[in-house]
């Protein structure tokens, strides 16, 4: 296990009346990652919820040392939120988004579905290892292969990936090798829409602590307003 310090934060926001994400921050585990309730369905904050809570209890329960598939474990908190979504809304359903890492075996492995993100950042430089699963971003790929694409501007940040699907969704899994120095953020799209990639990437230069950094990343997203809840967790690898 390489040697790490970690820390996680979480606000309403200034607009909000319920905080809809959820996190987990667990440096014995090396589990890392956040979960967003859909908005403008009900029952976010109990998807986000049982989303994170079946990613965490499919860690514990697997056997130590043992590698685990993270496709599997997406696709049962996938029908885990759905199944509850047939109880609390079962003409709309319910919705997260699921960003999670682990590290294993000199890498951090992730799976993402939706438009949270991870981040890896050393010194000044941030790369972004996720992908928005939105309708502007997909439109926005598709544009750069040739393909002819519009939407409506009012859909722009509307999910096509989210976990909660009748069916079984699609998952991206990425793995990257563990470097000393490396510092992993992952947020919720209330940070990354109201803090750009470049104040992000110097908020991370900055701190010696994740907590500090994990704080100062939420307070610039409630100065810009705050028009949602705002969720980030920090890793700092200090060496592997």
């Amino acid at each position: 296990m390489p040697t790490l310090r970690a820390a996680a934060l979480s606000d309403i926001g200034r607009v909000r009346r319920e905080n809809e994400d959820r996190c987990i921050c667990d440096e014995a585990t090396g589990l890392f990652g956040v979960a967003d309730g859909v908005g403008g369905l009900p029952g976010g904050a109990e998807a986000a919820e049982v989303a994170i809570r079946e990613v965490a209890d499919a860690f514990r329960a697997a056997p130590r040392g043992q590698d685990v598939n993270l496709a599997q474990i997406v696709q049962r908190a996938n029908r885990a939120v759905s199944d509850l979504g047939l109880q609390l809304s079962p003409s709309l359903g319910i919705g997260t988004t699921l960003t999670f890492g682990y590290l294993r075996e000199g890498a951090m492995k992730l799976a993402h579905v939706g438009d949270s993100r991870c981040y890896v950042a050393r010194g000044r430089d941030l790369i972004r290892l996720t992908e928005d699963h939105s309708v502007e971003n997909e439109a926005r790929l598709r544009r750069a292969r040739g393909e002819v694409v519009s939407f409506h501007e009012a859909n722009r940040h509307a999910l096509t990936r989210c976990i909660g699907q009748p069916a079984r969704v699609d998952v991206d899994l990425i793995s990257r090798p563990l470097i000393a120095g490396d510092r992993y953020l992952f947020c919720s799209d209330g940070v990354t829409r109201m803090v750009p990639d470049s104040d992000l990437a110097l908020l991370l230069a900055r701190p010696d602590q994740p907590a500090e950094a994990a704080a100062d990343i939420v307070a610039m997203a409630l100065g810009r307003g705050g028009l949602d809840n705002a969720t980030v967790v920090i890793v700092y690898i200090d060496e592997v």
